[in-house]
């Protein structure tokens, strides 16, 4: 076989490219985040960012046809302007075909054809939380709630001011009569206290065709993190997760094996850009090492691009603040593009860190915060990692307040772990690195 010949075997055929173009931009489009419910519902959001991103793949599939080009110039172009207005063509349609998606479903859900109507079986602190996370974290998909309540008096005041024409207080509590009143989609079981609540009521929810799901339930599947400040640990214990064995672990190491040696082998020109530039700003090593903890509390050295001066931390260990004066111009450049975090990729070849994991954090500070928050330590039940469920969830935190919620991110990525979750992590740390928010 020819030199030409067997390159070939490994080049996309021109006609096959209409098929593979899409393909690309929707991967891309779920990993810029605009699949998530927010984006879809912010029709701002998809204005600017749906042509940028159907522009970057336009952008890649373009060198890819002049890569191929220079390979295997028969095969790959032989259309000539016939390919380029088919290319042209597929671009247009494409990103009307995006806007067109988004302004139906924006009409579906205008018109209350999309949402569902959640009702909550709690009107007490809970309850306030679930209303609370729902406008916050979650989408105008549960616009519609209802909480049904026994007693007036265990109202939360906070609820009665916002929601007082939302709050059913039937006599003898009759949670079917309400379900069907509302027609509800959901029921969510969200009391202060579960003792002395009526089993039997719910059950006959379930057997009248009413889904039941648990408040800590709900907030796991649907906000996607765990609520630490309202959890049980008997909840923890009893539903499923935590169950990654030796094969899954297995799967992760050839997984951050094979990530990790193709994004040092691309990202390689950027380190040493990073290097030259950390040089020529001043004296000084380039690179950084520090102490973290990664899987089962063992201590490991990070490697880092240094973008902070010299003998930043003389004083002691401090957390990184807002506008730090001990960052560098260049070290700030680096930070926002997260190139002082790609180091740590030798760090994920050599075993230390995984590339989708908690973010490492120093001994000492994880002793402080082991202290004040339970279930800390949990997060060490896999390794550390470049990015993760919380970093690309949760900006960039420096009080015990952040970590407590940056653990909540931790937890729910540690109980329902999978190489396909990594994979999603992953494509979505590419909106992060785009549109930064929290850099420190």
């Amino acid at each position: 076989m020819s030199r030409p010949d067997a390159i070939s075997l490994f080049v996309l055929p021109a006609d096959s490219r209409g098929i593979g173009y899409p393909a690309f931009d929707l991967l891309l489009l779920f990993a810029m985040g605009l699949y998530r419910r927010e984006a879809i519902l912010e029709a701002g959001r998809s204005l600017t960012r749906v042509p940028l991103v159907v522009g970057m793949g336009g952008a890649l599939e373009v060198l890819v046809s002049l890569i191929q080009a220079l390979l295997v110039p028969a095969a790959v172009m032989p259309g000539g302007r016939d390919q380029a207005m088919l290319f042209s063509l597929a671009v247009v349609t494409f990103t009307f075909c995006a806007f067109l998606a988004r302004l139906i479903i924006d009409v579906l859900i205008r018109r209350r054809v999309l949402r569902r109507h959640l009702l909550i079986v709690g009107a007490g602190q809970r309850a306030w939380d679930l209303l609370h996370m729902l406008g916050h974290e979650g989408s105008s998909l549960h616009d519609d709630v209802t909480l049904v309540h026994d007693r007036q008096e265990d109202v939360d005041p906070r609820l009665l001011a916002e929601r007082p024409d939302r709050i059913i207080c039937p006599e003898g509590f009759n949670v079917v009569s309400a379900a069907i009143a509302v027609d509800a989609d959901l029921i969510i079981v969200a009391p202060d206290e579960r003792r002395g609540m009526n089993l039997e009521r719910l059950l006959e929810c379930k057997k009248a065709g009413f889904p039941v799901i648990q408040y800590l339930s709900f907030v796991e599947r649907e906000i996607r993190r765990i609520d630490l400040k309202r959890m049980e640990l008997g909840w923890l214990v009893y539903t499923d997760g935590f169950t990654f064995g030796a094969l899954d672990r297995f799967l992760k190491r050839g997984f951050d094996l094979v990530v990790s040696s193709v994004v040092l082998l691309l990202t390689a020109p950027l380190i040493l850009g990073g290097m030259l530039a950390i040089r020529f700003e001043g004296a000084g090593p380039v690179l950084y090492r520090q102490e973290r903890v990664t899987l089962d509390g063992k201590v490991f050295s990070i490697m880092k691009l240094r973008t902070m001066r010299v003998n930043a931390e003389a004083g002691g260990a401090v957390w990184a603040a807002e506008k730090d004066n001990r960052i560098t111009k260049v070290g700030n450049f680096l930070r926002r593009a997260r190139i002082d975090e790609l180091p740590q990729l030798v760090n994920i070849l050599k075993g230390e860190m995984s590339f989708v994991g908690p973010r490492p954090e120093r001994p000492m500070f994880v002793k402080e915060l082991a202290e004040n928050i339970p279930l800390y330590n949990e997060r060490h039940m896999v390794k550390a990692g470049l990015t993760g469920w919380a970093q690309i969830n949760y900006p960039y935190g420096a009080s015990i307040d952040d970590a407590r919620s940056k653990l909540s991110y931790d937890l729910y990525y540690v109980k329902n772990f999978s190489i396909l979750f990594d994979f999603v992590i992953l494509l979505q740390t590419l909106r992060v690195v785009l549109w930064p928010s929290g850099v420190r």
